[in-house]
Parts: C-alpha cells; sequence; structure tokens
C-alpha cells in the first residue's frame, strides 16, 4: 500500500485551507502529521477519504487516483461513533458486515488482545472512554483497507490512559501493520509512535519539515526519557513555535 498525495489545493469559498501539499505513506509505515490548530489536518484526512474533493492535485492510492472517491480507506474520528443499541461485538464487526461476511473469529481475537473479552456482550453506555477507542480501533482495523487514518483519536483520554493506549496501538501494528496515517497535536505521541512525522504549517496548510524518527521498535515509554527523543522534541517545537509566532 502506498498514499501519494501531489500538490494538493482546498479552499472552502475564500478561505484557502491546504496549498501545494504533498506528502506520502508508504507499505506498513506509520506516518504521524502535525501542525497548529485550524492548519487542515482533518479536512485532509476527508479529502483522502473522498468526503471531500479537491480544488487541485491528486491522491493517489497504490497508484489509482481516488479523488472523491469513498471507501478507498478506513477512518477513525477522534470520537468513536459506537451504536449504543449494539453489543461491543456486534460494533466491532459492523464495518466488515455492511461488505461481507464478517469474521466473527478475528474479531473476538482482537477483543481479547485488547482485554475486552469479557465485555463482548457489553453495550457502550457500559465502557470507559479508553475502552471504547480500542473498539473503534479494532473495527477500524477489521475493515480490511490498506490504510488506516487516525484523527487524533486519544486526545480526550487522561495522560496515563493515553499511554496505555499508545502502547496498546503499537503492540496491535506490529502485529497488522497496516500503513497508518495519523493526525496529532503531540509532539511526544507523534515522536513515540511514528516513523516519519510531517509538520504542517500554519493555514493554508503545505508541508513545513518532514522528520525522520530513528528511534527502534518495539518501544515502550523509557524512550521519552531518552536523550535523542527530547533533541528531536525541541526540533519539533521549533518548527512549530515559528508558525504560531508568525501568526501573531
Amino acid at each position: 500500500m502506498s498514499l501519494t498525495i501531489t500538490e494538493l489545493n482546498m479552499a472552502f469559498g475564500h478561505l484557502p485551507v491546504l496549498e501545494k501539499m504533498n506528502l506520502q505513506v508508504k507499505t506498513h509505515e506509520f506516518v504521524a502529521i502535525l501542525g497548529p490548530s485550524g492548519s487542515g489536518k482533518s479536512t485532509l484526512l476527508q479529502l483522502i477519504g473522498g468526503l471531500l474533493t479537491p480544488d487541485y492535485g491528486t491522491i493517489q492510492l497504490n497508484g489509482e487516483t481516488i479523488n472523491g472517491k469513498k471507501g478507498s480507506i478506513s477512518y477513525m474520528p477522534q470520537h468513536p461513533s459506537l451504536f449504543p443499541w449494539r453489543t461491543v461485538l456486534e460494533n466491532v464487526v459492523l464495518a466488515a458486515e455492511l461488505k461481507e461476511k464478517p469474521d466473527y473469529e478475528e474479531a473476538k481475537q482482537l477483543l481479547e488482545k485488547a482485554g475486552l473479552s469479557e465485555f463482548e456482550s457489553s453495550y457502550p453506555s457500559e465502557l470507559s472512554g479508553g475502552m471504547k477507542q480500542r473498539i473503534a480501533f479494532i473495527r477500524a482495523l477489521l475493515s480490511k483497507q490498506s490504510l488506516l487514518c487516525l484523527d487524533e483519536p486519544f486526545s480526550a483520554l487522561d495522560e496515563f490512559t493515553r499511554i496505555k493506549m499508545q502502547k496498546w496501538l503499537l503492540s496491535v501494528w506490529e502485529e497488522n501493520r497496516k500503513s497508518i496515517l495519523f493526525i496529532t497535536h503531540s509532539i511526544e505521541e507523534a515522536l513515540f509512535l511514528a516513523d516519519r512525522i510531517y509538520v504542517l504549517s500554519k493555514r493554508p496548510a503545505h508541508v513545513k519539515a518532514e522528520i525522520i524518527v530513528p528511534f527502534s521498535r518495539p518501544r515502550d515509554e523509557r524512550l521519552l526519557e531518552a536523550n535523542e527523543f527530547f533533541q528531536l522534541k525541541r526540533q519539533i517545537f521549533k518548527y512549530m513555535k515559528e508558525e504560531i509566532t508568525n501568526d501573531d
């Protein structure tokens, strides 16, 4: 799987949002996107998912142009949308259910790995925020799409739950290795999770910097205390501060 975005432009009326956006996600790669608030990160995912059509430029998945084409990727929003009248297991298999016969055995295996086996018959109202996020992620994995786009999935969680979820996400990804495009506001989160990071400018957004993350896998929270981690964090912070300062 490869995603290639070339010279992408998007505006809403007279408000330019993206301008000459170029980026790539390679097969089995975990790529993070950082940028100022309102820089068009979520708009970019909507364009990739076919919910919006760009004014100019191309979005290609495995060499095929998918501008305005829905159903090419799997998407997990910031706030998971779980149907309250469906059980955990029924929510997990929903995406697969809409396109083909769902694999209940695989779904149960992923729920077990997520520590949710005992909640198969529970309903969303009985779950914590972290549980709901794990269920939404498992559902996205079961969709069989080769690219998974995550829009700040852990931003609403407390610090300890977020770290736990990051480690869980990496453990599942190490086994599955779907290509992931991950949007976040957290520099630490991007460095901890990703192979590469794109830093966006303020609106109209373009790629300001691309950072190759040099840390080996598997990763754990000890990485957060490494000197090289702090150095990269300072470098990225400087890039982002420049955009915020230039906006004053």
